[in-house]
C-alpha cells in the first residue's frame, strides 16, 4: 500500500530548488566570505538526499542519471589538477592566480583559479555524500 504524500512531494519540489540556489551561493561566495567548496557540497548534497527520501531510487535516477561515484572522482582529478598546474607554471603546488576581465554583462569581474579547486570540492564532497547515502540505503 502506498501512502498518500502529495503535500510532501510538492513542498520538496519548492524545498530542493531552494537548497540547490542556496548551495550555488555558498560555492560562489566562498572565496571572500564564509563557504566554499566543502560547505556548498555538503547543501547541495543534501537536495539530492532529501529527493531520494521522497521519490524512490530508481525515479530519481531517471531524472538525475549520473553516476555519484564518476562524480567524486571527477571532482578530486580536478581539485589535484588545479595544483598540479600551478606546478606546470613554475609555482608551488596549489598556488592561486587571479586577474580582473571585462566581461558583457558583469562588468568588470575577478576571476581566480581557486574557482576550480573550489569546484573539485565541491563535487567530491556532493559524489561521496551521495554515495554514502545509498550505499546505507541498500543494507536497509
Amino acid at each position: 500500500m502506498k501512502i498518500n504524500d502529495v503535500i510532501l512531494r510538492t513542498v520538496t519540489k519548492i524545498v530542493v530548488f531552494i537548497i540547490l540556489t542556496f548551495g550555488v551561493e555558498l560555492f560562489l561566495s566562498g572565496h571572500h566570505n564564509p563557504g566554499g567548496g566543502f560547505i556548498g557540497g555538503l547543501v547541495l548534497s543534501s537536495a539530492f538526499v532529501l529527493l531520494y527520501l521522497v521519490h524512490d531510487i530508481e525515479t530519481v535516477h531517471k531524472g538525475i542519471p549520473f553516476d555519484f561515484k564518476k562524480i567524486a572522482a571527477f571532482g578530486v582529478l580536478l581539485a589535484v589538477g588545479t595544483g598540479a598546474g600551478a606546478v606546470l607554471f613554475g609555482a608551488q603546488f596549489l598556488t592561486q592566480t587571479f586577474g580582473y576581465f571585462q566581461l558583457p554583462v558583469f562588468g568588470e569581474t575577478e576571476l581566480a583559479t581557486v574557482i576550480l579547486f573550489e569546484a573539485g570540492v565541491a563535487l567530491t564532497v556532493v559524489g561521496v555524500v551521495v554515495t554514502i547515502i545509498l550505499s546505507i540505503s541498500e543494507d536497509v
